[in-house]
């Protein structure tokens, strides 16, 4: 079962990144990607449908195999997403561009696989789900008001990890609602995160960076969620020199991706594209 839980997880993480790079293709170089006009273009619907598939398959693989096999598969769309975008532009990923994505993998494997387990029970009373979105939202703002005086790869880095902020937000809304400890309203929050974060996404994914916003989309999601968890709802949070080691990693494979990942937009019929110069 294990061995089948890691393929699941494998092709999963496969059509997460696809989803991701069927989507930045259709949002790069639009001057504001909304989500109307996205809406209507079947390439960033199907796009879509590929990330849930995704999201589906990395939960059934969870239900087979232990979360220290499954979630190191999970990172590997960050390399599946990477040459699948590329070819999506019309060129061959560069090898400097594919190892910084592999440290970057390696540094977020490790700070998934170094928290610790939490088995007890998730709660979180309305003072607390309160104090989630306004932490969530304030921070997101800051980096997407941060992001107009950053160079073009800074600006794709700032959205997406505004957008993964609010993700993470979400998903810790979830396991709130999926335990059953809340009222009513946490179920009508729960889009406005999420949406949010959506819109964040495709911003950063309009700028063209692609490497360098996937990246910071699957570093901000997930220690965002770990972050609220041990805020808000008890959770262990890692310790020793192991996670600075795997942080480090993270933070310079990033760097790395906003040196060697090249700007890729596209001719977009109904908005006005982005020049290089749009995006000093």
């Amino acid at each position: 079962m294990t061995v089948l839980a890691a393929v699941i997880a494998l092709v999963g993480s496969l059509f997460f990144a696809l989803g991701a790079a069927l989507q930045q293709f259709e949002a790069a170089g639009t001057a504001r990607p909304g989500l109307l006009a996205l809406l209507r273009r079947p390439r960033w619907l199907l796009g879509g449908a590929s990330i849930v598939t995704g999201g589906g398959l990395h939960i059934v693989a969870l239900g087979l195999g232990p979360l220290t096999i499954v979630q190191p598969m999970g990172v590997a769309s960050l390399l599946f997403a990477l040459p699948i975008a590329a070819t999506l532009h019309g060129r061959r990923p560069s090898r400097a561009e594919l190892a910084a994505a592999g440290v970057v993998a390696a540094g977020l494997i490790g700070l998934v696989l170094l928290v610790p387990e939490h088995d007890g029970a998730t709660h979180l009373d309305p003072a607390g789900v309160l104090t989630l979105l306004g932490v969530a939202g304030a921070a997101a703002a800051l980096l997407w008001a941060g992001s107009f005086a950053a160079s073009a790869a800074g600006r794709a880095a700032l959205l997406a990890t505004s957008s993964g902020v609010l993700y993470g937000a979400t998903a810790t809304l979830m396991r709130v609602l999926v335990d059953g400890a809340w009222n009513w309203w946490y179920l009508l929050a729960l889009p406005v995160p999420a949406l949010l974060a959506l819109v964040m996404l495709q911003r950063a994914y309009a700028v063209g960076h692609f490497g360098v916003s996937f990246a910071a989309l699957q570093i901000a999601d997930p220690l965002t969620a770990v972050a609220f968890g041990a805020l808000l709802l008890g959770e262990p949070l890692p310790t020793g020199v192991l996670p600075v080691v795997a942080a480090a990693l993270t933070a310079a494979g990033t760097v790395a991706l906003a040196r060697t990942s090249p700007l890729e937009t596209r001719p977009d019929p109904i908005r006005p594209s982005l020049t290089t110069s749009d995006h000093a």
